[in-house]
């Protein structure tokens, strides 16, 4: 495959990329490797050789002594950092983390407006003359189903434009809409605010895995995509918790205002210091249009859009951004690690916007908690949220360790899934307690326990979904996170129709248990097939 065919959109196998590779006897072959190195990690979707070692074997010791490794000298840095101090991966770890910082903030921005009607939910009932029932199916739920479809047309943008206009933009129009829920007269003004603050909020959840593959390298993917998994899936739970108090004093429109002024903060940090990751690094000069000379003219060119705009001529058409995601979804292992992943994060959902009505309504339907006691339990999956990211953060990185030594320096991406062995065993025991708890009335210990073990379990479960489904398709992180994204959210958004009903006719015990054993049940079907065939599946499907 000849630097021309790659610029025209040809692609080469994997078998093929690697030949090249190891062709060291001519100075043609040594241009064609150095290139065949920028894109190696994509073509070889999956499977990376790590140990600097095994490098030498497989590309040989003319290519191999040529790559960049890690600053400690044992791994080989994928993607391969160019020799531009602009280049992401080059950049300081400050201001990788810096970057890493903002969009973790802004990725709570959705989830947390979304939760602020889980908060008010009794207020808004009293406001507009209605139930909380109707409040949850009409407001809650669609805003829910609204976050996911907002993802898939912000990578269709991003892919265009870059990462930084696409998120600055989506944030204002986001905080436009949420002073519109402040404000909102009747109930179809409200409802109308908050479906669209979550369609464009919704950027940030896509964004991450974006900005995580710009700046750092492989060995290091998963455990930043754990702190930003903790900003979204910590984010619903942090509106009900802190304004539950609030809204217990003071009138509701105030949290929404509140609301309101943290998302003036992280449109502010974006302004002021996000920065543009998307490093075109396939072009033979991936600056190909003149910069101006003012600094600060080309950060607001940058950050408004002006600069996407003419760089857009340089990255995918339209029709490539447009059909990307219909491209990518069928793929076997891809399809069916969303359904599960959809199930397990789906229901995490259903527990968020119900918990509130089974702790506020009186025995012996729930807890007859008062407003603050309500807020208060809110606290639960927050903690155990840093907790799934503290267990995360070191179980993925001794999994990608041991995957690396037992296959000789090669890490096999199928082996992020060995995670989720961790996972299911505590979603179960959650599941089952806080389902018993709600039925038998048990303490709030149990309560909180069973919370909490139910939230740490979707943690750590999610961090291994978006780890292996990135290893999977590097060329596609956009399109990776926005249909997880929309797979949880599709998952979420109608539990709160069903779960409220069935656990008052059936019993909560029975509610939770079953979707517990949905979740068991997919993973048990999904999960061992992917380890078994999904290097099958990766050569005969992947992009």
């Amino acid at each position: 495959m000849s630097l021309e065919d790659t610029k025209h959109g040809g692609t080469g196998s994997v078998e093929d990329v690697e030949e090249k590779l190891q062709d060291k006897d001519t100075a043609s072959s040594h241009a064609g490797s150095e290139f065949d190195l920028v894109a190696y990690h994509e073509h070889n979707a999956g499977r990376l050789v790590i140990d600097p070692e095994e490098a030498k074997i497989e590309f040989g010791e003319h290519v191999a002594k040529k790559l960049k490794l890690s600053k400690d000298g044992t791994k080989v840095l994928w993607p391969q950092p160019t020799n531009d101090p602009e280049d992401p991966q080059n950049w300081s770890d400050f201001r990788k983390n810096l970057q890493l910082f903002i969009v973790t903030l802004a990725a709570i921005v959705p989830d947390f407006d979304s939760g602020i009607g889980i908060a008010d939910i009794f207020a808004l009932a009293t406001q507009y003359d209605t139930t909380t029932g109707h409040i949850n199916n009409l407001t809650s739920n669609w805003s829910i189903f609204l976050l996911g479809w907002g993802g898939i047309f912000a990578v269709m943008l991003m892919r265009r434009y870059g990462r930084l206009p696409v998120l600055f933009w989506s944030q204002v129009l986001a905080l436009g809409f949420l002073v519109g829920c402040t404000f909102a007269p009747n109930l179809a003004t409200f409802t109308a605010m908050r479906c669209l603050t979550a369609f464009f909020a919704t950027c940030p959840q896509v964004t991450g895995l974006y900005i995580v593959t710009d700046l750092f390298p492989f060995h290091l993917q998963a455990r930043k995509l754990n702190i930003w998994t903790m900003g979204f899936i910590i984010s619903p739970f942090l509106s009900p918790f802190i304004f539950g108090f609030v809204v217990a004093r003071i009138d509701w429109r105030w949290t929404y205002g509140i609301g309101s002024m943290y998302g003036a903060v992280v449109v502010a940090l974006i302004a002021l210091f996000g920065e543009e990751t998307m490093f075109d690094r396939k072009l033979a000069n991936p600056r190909p249009i003149p910069l101006p000379q003012s600094r600060l003219r080309y950060r607001l060119e940058t950050l408004i859009g002006i600069t996407g705009l003419r760089m857009a001529k340089y990255r995918d058409s339209w029709y490539e951004a447009t059909f990307a995601c219909l491209n990518v979804v069928w793929r076997p292992h891809l399809l069916a690690i969303l359904i599960f992943e959809g199930m397990v994060f789906g229901f995490s959902i259903g527990i968020n916007t119900t918990n509130a009505v089974f702790l506020g309504t009186p025995p012996p339907g729930g807890y007859g908690f008062s407003q603050f006691g309500i807020a208060g339990g809110y606290g639960t999956p927050i903690v155990a949220v840093f907790i799934g990211e503290i267990l995360g953060r070191y179980f993925n990185d001794w999994v990608m360790n041991v995957s690396i030594r037992r296959n000789n320096g090669v890490f096999i991406a199928e082996n992020r899934l060995w995670t989720c062995y961790i996972a299911m065993p505590l979603y179960i025991c959650g599941f089952v307690l806080l389902g018993a708890s709600f039925q038998k009335h048990l303490s709030v210990a149990a309560l909180v326990f069973g919370w909490g073990i139910a939230e740490v379990a979707v943690m750590i479960n999610t961090v291994a979904v978006y780890a292996y489904c990135n290893d999977c398709f590097p060329r596609l992180q956009g399109e990776i996170s926005a249909l997880i994204n929309l797979a949880r959210t599709l998952g979420g958004f109608s539990v709160a129709y069903f779960q409220v009903p069935w656990a008052m006719k059936n019993g909560a015990l029975q509610t939770f248990g079953v979707e517990a054993a949905i979740v068991v049940a997919l993973f048990l079907l999904i999960v061992p097939a992917l380890q078994l065939k999904g290097g099958v599946l990766r050569e005969r499907f992947s992009m």
